[in-house]
């Protein structure tokens, strides 16, 4: 039978209670109380959970992932890397999806502390909340942004360059022909720098800037769909629309077929990510390649690199992201004169 912390209680003469706050890292206990628990625990190969290990100065062999949303594949892909690349070096993770609700990034940052965690890969959507990166930081708790930065502070970080991914896309629309061009963008950071891309790329070839055919949404099918009807709804509506992930990508296709449009004929689709819906949608989409597996590799390299070395140096890893042409994207549509 297995020992139990009632076995490690009685043998080093001290409560259950005192056992579990020693296990927790909690309450006043004294050094010699502590090491005379933590001796016990050896003798009796009792198996002590996170906090025990981390007390005692080892490693928990466990990682963090907070990301915003799981059910968006570009995080799901995130995810799968980074927990395959920290098994094969003999980690655990622990995987949180806060659903783009600040309160529960708070929540699961503080539960992977309470876990003690060896260290956190950060891919959460919230820009403002720079602060929980900061107490992160300060509690010398080895962290990696991925898919997100934050330039005034002093983190590893992995990323694309979003305004590259932009470019590229709307660049791609205009050699097709296409001028009247539409946008659907994430309210987050990496989604205006992908929308800055497409403005840049249309001063390029001296067409102004619509502002009325830039939305921004949410990511997700029931927003994507909304922000796509504001725009295919309208008296002039766009002849291509670039969106800054797949998933408003698949959006927008639901309703411009809803609407008796043919993809790529009458509306030529870019997405972004390049994830598994750019495979299953009908004509396959043409998108901004991030190089997910690679970016979770090199999360999980830098996140090593911090707990084997507390004089790590920090790093900024910028992947440049590609376009993928499938069949979503063609010359616009000729009206008979």
């Amino acid at each position: 039978m297995k020992p139990t912390i009632y076995d490690v209680a009685e043998r080093a003469g001290v409560s259950i209670s005192t056992v579990s706050k020693v296990l927790n890292g909690r309450g006043k206990i004294g050094e010699a109380t502590k090491a005379r628990i933590f001796k016990v625990m050896k003798e009796l190969q009792y198996q002590p959970n996170n906090a025990a290990m981390a007390l005692t100065g080892k490693s928990t062999y466990v990682l963090g992932i907070v990301i915003p949303d799981l059910n968006n594949p570009f995080f799901a892909a995130i995810s799968k890397s980074v927990e395959s690349n920290a098994r094969q070096v003999n980690y655990s993770s622990i995987i949180c999806s806060t659903d783009y609700n600040p309160q529960r990034e708070e929540e699961y940052l503080g539960l992977l502390k309470r876990q003690m965690v060896d260290g956190i890969i950060i891919a959460s959507g919230f820009q403002e909340d720079t602060h929980l990166v900061k107490m992160v930081i300060e509690e010398e708790i080895p962290v990696v942004l991925i898919a997100r930065d934050i330039p005034d502070i002093l983190v590893d970080t992995v990323s694309i360059d979003d305004f590259i991914g932009g470019l590229i896309a709307t660049k791609h629309l205009l050699e097709l022909g296409h001028q009247r061009i539409g946008v659907i963008t994430e309210p987050l950071k990496c989604g205006w720098e992908r929308v800055r891309g497409y403005q840049s790329a249309l001063h390029e070839w001296s067409i102004p800037v619509n502002e009325s055919l830039i939305v921004s949404s949410e990511s997700s099918i029931e927003a994507g769909r909304e922000a796509a009807n504001k725009l295919f709804s309208r008296a002039d509506p766009p002849t291509a629309l670039f969106t800054t992930n797949d998933l408003l990508a698949i959006s927008a296709i639901q309703v411009i077929r809803d609407k008796g449009l043919h993809v790529p004929e009458d509306v030529s689709v870019v997405g972004f990510d390049n994830t598994i819906l750019a495979h299953l949608v009908n004509p396959a989409l043409t998108t901004v390649s991030q190089p997910m597996t690679d970016m979770g590799a090199q999360a999980v390299n830098l996140l090593l690199e911090q707990i084997r070395n507390k004089e790590h140096t920090r790093k900024r890893v910028i992947f440049i992201p590609e376009l993928v042409v499938r069949g979503s994207t063609g010359p616009p549509h000729k009206v008979p004169q």
